[in-house]
């Protein structure tokens, strides 16, 4: 057999893609950058952008989140992020016709994190917004005005989007990964509404409670209250450090 000669093989960029997740005003939101350059110029997208020669893929994700968004993201070697963003690597896109550029894979990263504060643009982004996941999934809605973010986004960041909400609906369900969305300090009826955001549906506050307060390992009492949701001293939570929860929380069938 003749040697192996990887210049037979064509070079191809990489790329990562963000799906940055929160839950603000009760809503499960991403994060939306509008492009200020082509391909797509004008159009939504995820936040993103080419890999480095000199940076592994979490290195580059998070850089191109502070670049595009002024965001941090929490790396496993570095220090503790400023709003305690969760970051994993999502899935990997490679459709040969996803960038009309030229042949790019992308690797998509997810990021969890408490409500966080409104983004700032830069790199090639023109703008930077939080939005609902299912405004930016309706492709079918009807264009508005310029900068509606009804219309389709750009690439393939619906699929890409539509994976990560997907992701963080599923293991919400048997990891303690819901408590990512909340603050250090929070209240049984906090996280409540995190999963009600997340999964889309209205659940049984008792039921709730008894639950996630009696699965081993979820949730640790601190011994402080708040009245910040108003009515009377709730019990303040921190996560506890379970990794996988037994029993599951069972996402309700619509």
């Amino acid at each position: 057999m003749p040697p192996y000669d990887p210049s037979a093989f064509p070079p191809f960029a990489v790329t990562v893609d963000l799906v940055v997740l929160t839950v603000r005003r009760h809503a499960l939101c991403a994060l939306a950058v509008r492009r200020g350059e082509p391909p797509f110029q004008g159009r939504w997208a995820l936040p993103g952008g080419f890999v480095r020669a000199d940076e592994d893929l979490e290195e580059a994700a998070a850089r191109e989140l502070a670049e595009e968004t002024g965001l941090h993201a929490h790396l496993p070697a570095g220090p503790p992020p400023a709003y305690g963003a969760h970051l994993e690597q999502l899935a990997t896109y490679g459709d040969p016709g996803r960038d009309p550029r030229m042949r790019v894979v992308s690797v998509a990263h997810l990021v969890l994190a408490p409500d966080l504060p409104a983004p700032r643009a830069g790199g090639d982004a023109h703008s930077a917004r939080w939005a609902p996941v299912e405004t930016l999934l309706d492709q079918e809605a009807a264009h508005g005005r310029d900068g509606d973010l009804a219309a389709p986004l750009a690439f393939d960041h619906a699929r890409i989007l539509a994976d990560g909400v997907e992701r963080a609906r599923s293991k919400i369900e048997y990891s303690s990964l819901a408590t990512a969305f909340c603050p250090q300090e929070f209240t049984v009826g906090e996280l409540r509404r995190v999963y009600e955001a997340v999964w889309g549906v209205a659940l049984d506050p008792r039921n709730f409670h008894r639950k996630v307060t009696g699965t081993p390992g979820f949730l640790v009492p601190t011994g402080g209250t708040t009245t910040r949701q108003g009515g009377r001293p709730a019990q303040l939570f921190r996560a506890g450090g379970a990794t996988l929860l037994n029993p599951p929380m069972l996402r309700p069938e619509i």
